[in-house]
Parts: C-alpha cells; structure tokens; sequence
C-alpha cells in the first residue's frame, strides 16, 4: 500500500507541479527564440458554424471590419444548418465573403476541411462564432509567420467572468491562466500540444485535412504541423476574447466532450503518442497524464485510509482528503455565496477529474458521431449580449 499511495502522489505532483516547473525552467534556461516582423501575409479567414442564425449577422460585420489590410476571403461554412443559418448565407453576396453550405450535419471537422479546401491565400486563420478579436490581433499574429519555421500561431484567449457562479469562474480564472502559463513555457522552449481553436493561424501549404468526427481540431492541426518539422508558437499579445459556460454543469459537459475528444484524438490519430510526435514528453506530461490523474486520486484516498490505520500521520492525510473533497461537493451542492466562493477552486478540480471520467465513458460507448455529445449553441446565444461590449486591446 504504501507503493501505491507513493506511486499515486508522485503521478498527481509530477502533473500539476513538477512538469509545469520542468517546462518553466526549460522556457527560462533553453528558450527558442523566433522572429517576428511585421509582414502582410494574404490570410482566408474560416468559420464552421451550425444553427446560428441569431449571432451570424454580427459575426459576419465582425469579420467585415477587421482592421488587417490583407483578408483575401471569409470563407463560411455552414454545417447541416436547419434554423435559417443556410439561407443568410445564401442570400450574402458581399465581396470576400465565400459561402459553402453542406446539407447534412457532418461535424465541424468535415466542414473545416471544406473550408480549407477554398482557402487561396498563404494563411489560414480559424475562428469561432463567439469570440471578438481585438483591433491588430490579425496583424500581431501573423508577424510570427515572418520566422520560416514557424507554422502554426495561437493568440492570447482573454475570458470574460460575468455572471459567471463559483465553480466556473474558478474554471475560467484560475484554471485558465494555470493553463495558459504552461502553454507558454512549452511554447517558448518547444510547441505547445494544443491551442485555443477559436482565433489560431496555420500556413496554408501545411494544412492537413482531419478526419471525420474529429473534435479536438485545435490539438490535431497544430500537431500535425509540428509533425512536419515546424513549430507551434503563442503570441501573448494578440488578444481574442471569449466566454466559456457561466455555470458549472455546462462546463462539465463541454470539458467531457473535450475530454473525451482526447481519447478520440489518440485512436484516429495513433502517431501522436509514438515518439514520431515531436512533441511527445509534452503530450504525454500535460494531456495523457491528465487523464489518469482521477484514477491516482482513487489509489491515493484507498491507500492512504489503508496505511492510516497503523499511522496517525497518514490518518491526518485522510482526514484532510476527506474534508476537503466534501469542501468540493458543499460547494457545488449549496450555493451558499461565501461558501460557494471559497469552494470554487476545490469544486472547479473536483469537476474537472469528474468530467475525465466520463469523458472516458462517453468516448467507450457513445453509438453515432462522438461530437455529438454537446452543442454549445444554447450556451452561445446566452453570450451574446455580453459579447457586444466595445473591445479594447491590453
């Protein structure tokens, strides 16, 4: 037992604490700098949406003025739309903007490479419907395309909190900026395995259609250009920003979808935990390990209660799992506002190896399309009117 309760704390350490300091202090005494100019490069902007006829309007004047000065094309493409998305676009005939309409709901995967097979000039940037990006951001990003091995660029995702209840603001504050600061380190020694898919930029030339179904396009992008011999890179500051579910039980579902979207990568593309990744150790340290942690925390709540029959010392480490989990559910069961709070970040990991779990689950016996198992658009028109908020870059 006490292999098994010292085999479980080094697993949850090394994960949370002990990569992150490995990718910082590679960041900090290994940095691989690349250049950044300001460039012009000609960029087709692409958009997959579903059943969005009440944001499409604004998103498309969004996109009209932008402030880059080279957008060669707006390429929309509308998924299996059955609300009224299809015949806005239908009846849009301004100039840049491109409209693809598949009849059927074949997945946004399926729709990007639609998208990407009219794209025409030198950079294909991907964006959602939600996000507002910030006047330069384009410009920014593209200047790191100035440096020949650069591939693949991500922004700086800046979400927004209102009215958002503990656990999720937790998700979206604390969680995040952990999230971020890891991304950054492997993006400053290396590439980071994964970046926001709401505001990211890729070569043309270096894109690689994805397969059917897949959910995690903002992991399967960026590796397969990595796996070409080219990095992925982060620009801290070109901001975009968003808005992820305002209550836990939402963000549950869409960390399981995202989740299990990770099962999913690893099966339809097997190569990415074979050492033919180039970003292997990353992926392994910040996203497979990820997913065993619920199961070391199991193994370490068991062990521990084992040993603490014969140790006060292990008794106390129960005393402190025990109180703290029910901490975790206290909060989201009472939403009692200081406990709420106080809670938050306990709930907000308590939901998160949760939603691992059944991500797992989902990916074993979901029958039909895996990403099928949540749509965000309820979640998108709630948003919406936060969104409308005039956008100040940082």
């Amino acid at each position: 037992m006490r292999f098994v309760f010292w085999l479980s704390m080094a697993g949850i350490l090394y994960t949370y604490v002990g990569y992150p300091v490995v990718m910082w202090m590679l960041s900090r005494l290994r940095p691989r700098h690349w250049a950044v100019s300001t460039i012009s490069p000609s960029v087709s902007i692409v958009l997959a949406v579903h059943n969005v006829e009440a944001l499409l309007p604004r998103k498309i004047e969004h996109l009209l003025n932008l402030d880059y000065c080279n957008i060669k094309e707006i390429i929309i493409v509308s998924d299996g739309s059955t609300d009224g998305t299809a015949e806005l676009l239908a009846q849009e005939r301004r100039p840049r903007i491109i409209t693809v309409i598949l009849e059927e709901h074949f997945g946004k995967a399926v729709a990007v490479n639609e998208g990407m097979a009219k794209a025409t000039a030198e950079v294909i940037l991907f964006v959602d419907i939600r996000p507002e990006i910030a006047p330069g951001a384009i410009q920014q990003l593209v200047s790191n395309f100035a440096d020949p091995k650069v591939g693949c660029v991500a922004g700086e995702l800046i979400l927004r909190k209102e009215s958002h209840d503990g656990a999720s603001a937790a998700v979206s504050g604390i969680y995040w900026r952990y999230e971020k600061w890891i991304r950054t380190c492997e993006s400053i020694c290396s590439s980071p395995v994964g970046v926001y898919g709401g505001f990211y930029a890729i070569r043309r030339a270096l894109a690689v259609p994805q397969p059917a179904g897949m959910i995690l396009d903002d992991m399967f992008e960026p590796l397969s250009i990595i796996r070409q011999g080219y990095r992925s890179v982060l620009d801290s500051h070109a901001y975009v920003y968003d808005t992820w579910p305002t209550n836990i039980e939402e963000e549950f579902q869409r960390k399981v979808r995202t989740l299990a979207g990770n099962f999913q990568l690893f099966r339809l593309a097997p190569w990415t935990l074979t050492l033919r990744n180039p970003v292997f150790f990353q992926l392994v340290s910040h996203k497979v390990m990820r997913l065993v942690v619920p199961y070391l925390l199991v193994l370490l709540f068991i062990s521990t209660l084992a040993l603490s029959r014969g140790s006060r010392l292990y008794a106390a480490f129960a005393v402190l799992q025990i109180i703290g989990w029910l901490v975790a559910l206290a909060g989201l069961r009472f939403r009692i506002p200081v406990l709420h709070r106080i809670a938050a970040p306990a709930s907000a990991l308590l939901v998160l190896k949760a939603a691992a779990v059944a991500g797992l689950y989902r990916f074993l016996f979901t029958r039909g399309p895996l990403w099928k198992i949540w749509t965000p658009h309820k979640q998108e028109a709630r948003v919406a009117t936060a969104e409308k908020a005039i956008i100040k870059p940082q």
